[in-house]
């Protein structure tokens, strides 16, 4: 099993690693801070170094208990290589991250309503909420972005399966079952929202910044698609 060492710290951009298998153009190593996607997000891109070489990882995957990475170039198993993150893409997707926990867990709390899907880039994100009206989402939008600037505490840590589930709205996605794992990663933004997510965050809520709606479409009876971004 690869050593995800993005769990526990989302500010490594560097790190030290071994190949461990090598399919075509896919790398696998011992460990790595490069987020593979899932739970509506991108994956990282960035460079594996070795000697005086860099080779482009232009996509990341996860294949069962192993991360894949896509090289541009041929690498050996056994190398060393330094893996660096594209840090400018992988800040936005945690900035834009923490700020849609934020929106769910106002959604969740003010009008019971829940994620119905959605997507997050490092140019914007959008999300899928089973609402009325385009309005109560820019509500929630602008009251997501004060308390952004309230400088909330986000942390993240580790809970049993059991005692996680006892945390009300711990799971936010309509129709998502709780994970099927014995532990669970848990992201705590302080006094707005607990939810188990695998993802990278920011570790204070000022450093969202300035949000910016897009817009809102409809997408059907009760269910409402809002597009929205932080500035540079």
């Amino acid at each position: 099993m690869v050593e995800e060492l993005f769990l526990n710290d989302s500010y490594v951009k560097e790190f030290e690693a071994t190949v461990t298998k090598v399919q075509g153009s896919k790398v696998f190593l011992d460990r790595t801070a490069f987020y593979p996607g899932g739970g509506g997000l991108d994956n990282d891109v960035g460079w594996l170094l070795s000697g005086s070489e860099e080779f482009r990882v232009s996509n990341v995957a996860r294949e069962g208990d192993e991360i894949a990475h896509l090289v541009e170039g041929q690498m050996e198993v056994g190398e060393q290589v330094k893996g660096k993150i594209d840090w400018e893409r992988r800040y936005r997707i945690m900035r834009l991250h923490t700020l849609s926990h934020m929106i769910a867990a106002i959604a969740y709390t003010k009008f019971k309503a829940l994620v119905t899907g959605g997507h997050i880039s490092s140019e914007y994100a959008k999300d899928d909420f089973n609402v009325e009206d385009k309005e109560t989402l820019e509500r929630i939008i602008r009251e997501a972005e004060q308390i952004a600037k309230e400088g909330r505490k986000v942390k993240i840590y580790f809970l049993p399966r059991d005692e996680a589930l006892k945390i009300e709205g711990i799971v936010k996605l309509a129709g998502r079952s709780p994970p099927d794992l014995q532990t669970w990663r848990i992201v705590e933004i302080d006094g707005i929202d607990v939810q188990a997510d695998g993802g990278p965050h920011v570790s204070n809520t000022l450093e969202i910044g300035n949000v910016k709606l897009l817009r809102v479409e409809n997408k059907g009876k009760g269910r409402k698609r809002v597009y929205y971004t932080v500035e540079p």
